[in-house]
């Protein structure tokens, strides 16, 4: 069995998520009242209590998300789980992709927590409320989807945001183009065209100002070469040079998550079972539609951390 570790993104958070490993682990605890530090507030009140709405701004819910799968992580490792010789590869979804590198030692938890609060802020602040538009593209191919968007680009920008598999696409850009390419979709046959209810044009040219404020920030931050590699986002292959590893994520901000090509690419180098670490099963229903050879395992809480134990410690 070859093990790779994947992380979610925004999208998996709910009110209350963590909390049941708070209650029962000292270990994750510790990993919210880390985080809770190094932002200075109590983002983990957010997280276990809400309000929703709070929770689920850019700002907080990035670091709340990485939170919740380093107190797993934490967990994990003081029940006698090394990394490095049981998990082969990290990955992770957007800024799920930071909560792998934190796993795999390449940023501090800290450092993580102050990295992904300055990547939502200006995430956010990037592009003026009401300017861009994300729409999902269910059920047509991926060339098809980079046509469209070519053809509603003469409006202004739209790209590939997310390639998600299992015939979910994620475009982002300008409201008029993003909107047409969404018509154009449906046009071509795709199954639906939903526009998306988010705060910003994630994933797209027009979040510059972003990527420009996360080299800023990663140039000032330690790092070191994670304990595994990591399967970046903008690549969908391995990394594992620092440096390397900073500039992708500045790509990132801009660029395509090309997580179907991701699981692909484990699914062709002997990775069997993918746990994914944190909030939710968004990955790991994604895993199933993408290549049912890959086995997906969520985990959340303290039962399903028993489980995987006794699977990765067999």
């Amino acid at each position: 069995m070859t093990v790779a570790f994947t992380f979610p993104g925004q999208g998996s958070q709910a009110v209350g998520m963590g909390k049941d490993l708070a209650d029962n682990f000292a270990e994750a605890r510790a990993v919210f009242e880390e985080v809770d530090d190094a932002l200075g507030e109590k983002l983990s009140d957010v997280i276990f209590n809400g309000p929703e709405d709070k929770l689920t701004l850019t700002a907080n819910a990035q670091p709340a998300l990485m939170a919740v799968s380093m107190a797993v992580i934490r967990v994990l490792q003081a029940r006698g789980l090394d990394l490095k010789s049981k998990v082969a590869y990290v990955a992770g979804h957007s800024l799920g992709e930071y909560s792998a590198l934190c796993a795999a030692g390449t940023f501090s938890l800290a450092d993580t927590a102050r990295l992904l609060r300055i990547r939502g802020n200006a995430m956010q602040a990037a592009v003026p409320v009401g300017v861009g538009a994300m729409a999902a593209i269910i059920g047509l191919e991926h060339a098809d989807v980079i046509a469209v968007c070519e053809e509603a680009s003469t409006l202004g920008a739209c790209q590939i945001a997310n390639d998600n598999g299992g015939g979910q696409i994620v475009i982002s850009g300008e409201k008029a183009p993003v909107e047409k390419a969404a018509e154009l979709a449906t046009g071509k046959g795709a199954k639906r065209a939903i526009l998306l209810p988010v705060s910003a044009p994630f994933h797209s040219a027009l979040m510059a100002p972003a990527a420009d404020a996360m080299r800023e920030a990663l140039a000032g931050v330690a790092k070191t070469n994670p304990v595994v590699p990591v399967i970046a986002n903008v690549k969908a292959a391995p990394v594992t040079d620092a440096d390397e590893i900073a500039r992708l994520l500045v790509e990132q901000v801009t660029g395509q998550v090309r997580w179907r090509e991701t699981v692909e690419w484990f699914a062709a180098n002997n990775v069997t079972t993918l746990y994914e670490i944190g909030a939710g099963k968004v990955l790991t229903g994604l895993a199933r539609r993408i290549d049912k050879s890959v086995n997906g395992i969520a985990v959340n809480n303290a039962a399903d951390i028993d489980t995987a134990l006794a699977a990765l410690l067999a």
